[in-house]
Formats: structure tokens, sequence, C-alpha cells
């Protein structure tokens, strides 16, 4: 099972669906990731080798702004605005 920014793919689904579990990352930039990694963004979870996910890993780290950091940015701007009166 590949684990990527702390979440488990699913084992099942093609590379570029499964990376749309993460948080703060959809189709089109899955897509993108895929294509920058060099792997086929067909290919099934459980058929990646470890260099394939190192590769998706590398390019997402490189990328910021998944997970716990945007989850915290997204709150804090909401309650700015909410302190704002907006």
């Amino acid at each position: 099972m590949a684990r990527i920014a702390g979440v488990d793919l699913p084992r099942n689904k093609h590379t570029r669906i499964a990376l749309t579990y993460i948080y703060g990352i959809g189709h089109p930039r899955a897509a993108k990731i895929v294509a920058a990694a060099n792997v086929d963004g067909e290919k099934k979870v459980q058929d990646l080798n470890e260099d394939e996910v190192n590769r998706i890993r590398q390019v997402i780290e490189e990328q910021g702004n998944i997970e716990g950091d945007l989850r915290k940015d997204v709150s804090m701007h909401i309650k700015r605005l909410i302190e704002i009166g907006s």
C-alpha cells in the first residue's frame, strides 16, 4: 500500500484517481503530478514500484500546500474573514 502525505492510497484505483484522495489534489493537479513524475496515470497503485512512489512523493513535496498545511491555511483565512465581519 502506497502512503503519500499521510494518506493511504486505495490499491485498486488508477494512480491519478487515487491521488485525488489527498486533500488539495484534484483531477487536473493529479494529472500534472503523474506527468512530472514520469508515471503512467492509468497504472494501478498496487502495481507501482517503490521508485515510482518516491518520484510522486517528491513532486508533491516540491509543489507543497496539501493536507495539514492547506487545512490550516484555509482555517486561518476563514477565521480572519469572520473577525473582520466579512
